[in-house]
């Protein structure tokens, strides 16, 4: 729905959680709402997300209603769209400064969010960041030759894994008495709307699925090559018989059309589906729940996939895994994969040199991984 519930009664504590406007960071979110959920179970709680995210949240156990906004208005009438639903909390889950200023535009009395300048005049309740807490520093092409200068046997730098980006919104729910304990990401899709995808887009009943995804919004330095990825997917469809389902967003479509050329190219098995550009966010959630497996870069549809509870196999080349890995931290239905690369994570969108955090993941390494997360 577009607009605050207006049917409870009114002793009902009423929260708006103010969403993260990017589909991995939103599924990152889900165990902080589910957190608050648990601590406030009469609570009416409402989350303002922008337009392209309101299907991840359709039926969500956190959620009781959404308000949605588009690029185009302004902080002023989103203000006034919150004041409507006489809120008595709000939570910031964005460190921007807007997201704070909306909270304090719609009149919402306690007002939770992290500190930071320029934000803090708008919040009544400012948290500090968490002593786990990892800042995702870009690397300069000094401190990256600096680094291979200084390690003469390569090795990859961990986190730890307190610094997980999912750690980072159980904080701010803490703050308003929510077990910070970490739960695993979750996204409600019903069997019936698998059932419908699968009927929409041919995947059939009978056939075993893998997911593919090759894209990576962010930059070419969190993709492994695409080679790689259709000489990974033709293998691993010689030993299992599987029948590829391949994703991504518009901006991935004509990738895909290569890959789903390659994998047909002298193969008699059956030709992939090629969902990229061609799903809602409802679709893609009830598709990547029907495949037993899925084959991505570290992007949003990873997260979702594990969300939904897909096991996902993942090369980690510029990102780490300890922050922002899929699920649970620790989820041994994943396999996350990195190289040895003293440069990494490095963070940057793309590769100042010779690419050697993802060309160090091998095909064979991939298709191994891949087969061992689709036994479950």
């Amino acid at each position: 729905m577009n607009g605050p519930p207006s049917t409870d009664a009114p002793e009902t504590e009423r929260i708006l959680a103010r969403g993260v406007n990017w589909l991995g960071d939103a599924v990152m979110s889900t165990p902080a709402l589910l957190r608050l959920r648990e601590a406030r179970p009469h609570a009416q709680i409402t989350l303002l997300t922008h337009e392209k995210l309101a299907g991840l949240w359709q039926n969500h156990p956190a959620i009781d209603g959404v308000i949605t906004f588009s690029d185009r208005e302004s902080a002023w009438s989103i203000g006034r769209r919150i004041r409507a639903g006489t809120f008595r909390v709000g939570v910031a889950l964005p460190n921007s400064h807007r997201s704070a200023f909306e909270l304090w535009l719609g009149r919402i009395p306690q007002r939770v969010g992290y500190a930071g300048i320029g934000r803090n005049w708008f919040l009544t309740k400012r948290v500090q960041r968490s002593p786990g807490f990892v800042r995702m520093h870009k690397r300069s092409i000094g401190d990256i030759q600096a680094l291979i200068r200084s390690s003469p046997v390569p090795h990859r730098q961990s986190l730890p894994v307190t610094g997980h980006q999912i750690h980072h919104y159980l904080h701010l729910a803490a703050a308003l008495g929510a077990n910070p304990d970490p739960v695993a990401p979750r996204l409600a899709v019903t069997d019936d709307e698998v059932e419908a995808v699968r009927r929409k887009f041919a995947l059939g009943t009978e056939r075993v699925l893998f997911g593919l995804n090759a894209g990576a919004e962010y930059g070419p330095a969190k993709r492994w090559p695409v080679e790689r990825f259709v000489e990974a997917a033709r293998e691993l469809q010689k030993r299992t018989g599987c029948h590829w389902v391949i994703f991504g967003g518009p901006a991935d479509a004509p990738l895909a059309d290569v890959i789903s050329a390659n994998l047909q190219k002298d193969s008699p098995a059956p030709p992939p589906v090629n969902l990229a550009g061609k799903t809602t966010l409802r679709e893609l959630c009830a598709a990547l729940k029907a495949c037993r497996v899925l084959l991505t870069n570290d992007t949003g549809p990873m997260h979702v996939a594990a969300a939904v509870g897909t096991p996902v196999v993942v090369p980690f080349g510029s990102t780490s895994p300890e922050l922002t890995g899929p699920g649970l931290p620790g989820d041994s239905r994943h396999r996350l994969l990195t190289g040895e690369a003293p440069c990494s994570p490095c963070f940057l969108r793309e590769c100042p040199i010779d690419f050697r955090c993802m060309t160090g993941i091998s095909v064979q390494r991939v298709v191994q991984a891949v087969l061992e997360a689709g036994q479950g």
